[in-house]
């Protein structure tokens, strides 16, 4: 259990995938429907061995949390792969990384409308309480969806401001794990960073939130995720938003983050 002290926070910034919505598997089958295409071709051209996407290796290095070009280009460079970059006009049949990049959103797309968009119960009672209790908060997500996804899972309305993946390409701002889209949530919600806790699911958004310096980082993951989500920068890890608890706790020397269960670096007890 986490206890973020209301009287210490004013602001909640939110990931979007693998946080609020349980949609970060279905990026990482639609990139991995990209890349094992397009190495496949590879492999058949040069005659050397099919190597596959790794689902949950190759995903979270490379891809995980970062903007759609930057994903691209990462796993290229991983696999000595050079592919001219393009436009950002250039349409999914085109062999360019901006043409990788809109095919992977055309089968993000085709996934979605397929499956649907889960959204966890814990996720919209946290935000549901946060605004009952005067509390900002926003979604910052790298993705271009972000906003027809929380339309279609019902949430828009308990978001004060959305920063996303079209913001980052009209403002010019630079992807996690720079800090940018982070600040430029809390400055659009008024909101001092030191005051502010960041839930995030990505190494690069932990990387991100700790070099915005924000007042609290929460990272959300599973047991197999938990070091190295706190290697990079979380104060604590939690495997769902049920078990954060929003409420006026005594004077604490750590600014309002208490650990009762789970993994922390840092622990009410010491």
């Amino acid at each position: 259990m986490v206890i973020i002290d209301v009287r210490r926070f004013d602001a909640l910034i939110f990931d979007l995938d693998g946080v609020i919505t349980q949609t970060a598997s279905i990026h990482a089958r639609a990139w991995k429907r990209l890349f094992d295409d397009l190495l496949s071709r590879q492999a058949a051209q040069t005659g050397a061995a099919f190597v596959p996407f790794d689902l949950e290796n190759d995903y979270r290095r490379y891809v995980d949390g970062k903007p759609r070009i930057a994903g691209v280009t990462s796993f290229l460079a991983a696999r000595r792969i050079m592919l001219p970059i393009g436009a950002p006009e250039d349409q999914a049949d085109r062999e360019t990384i901006y043409g990788l990049a809109s095919r992977k959103d055309h089968y993000f797309t085709e996934l979605v409308r397929q499956e649907g968009v889960r959204v966890s119960a814990s996720a919209s009672s946290l935000l549901r309480e946060a605004r009952i209790r005067g509390m900002r908060t926003a979604v910052a997500s790298s993705s271009h969806h972000c906003a027809e996804l929380l339309d279609t899972a019902g949430l828009t309305s308990l978001f004060d401001t959305r920063v996303d993946g079209i913001d980052l390409d009209q403002l010019g701002l630079p992807g996690k794990p720079a800090p940018d889209m982070f600040l430029e949530a809390a400055r659009r919600l008024n909101a001092v960073p030191q005051r502010t806790a960041v839930f995030e699911d990505a190494v690069v958004g932990i990387q991100a939130a700790r070099a915005g310096d924000f007042g609290l980082v929460i990272g959300v993951g599973s047991t197999a995720r938990v070091p190295g989500l706190l290697e990079h920068g979380a104060d604590a890890v939690v495997a769902d938003l049920g078990e954060i608890h929003l409420e006026k706790y005594p004077d604490h020397p750590w600014g309002g983050l208490v650990i009762g269960v789970g993994p922390s670096k840092r622990d009410a007890s010491d």
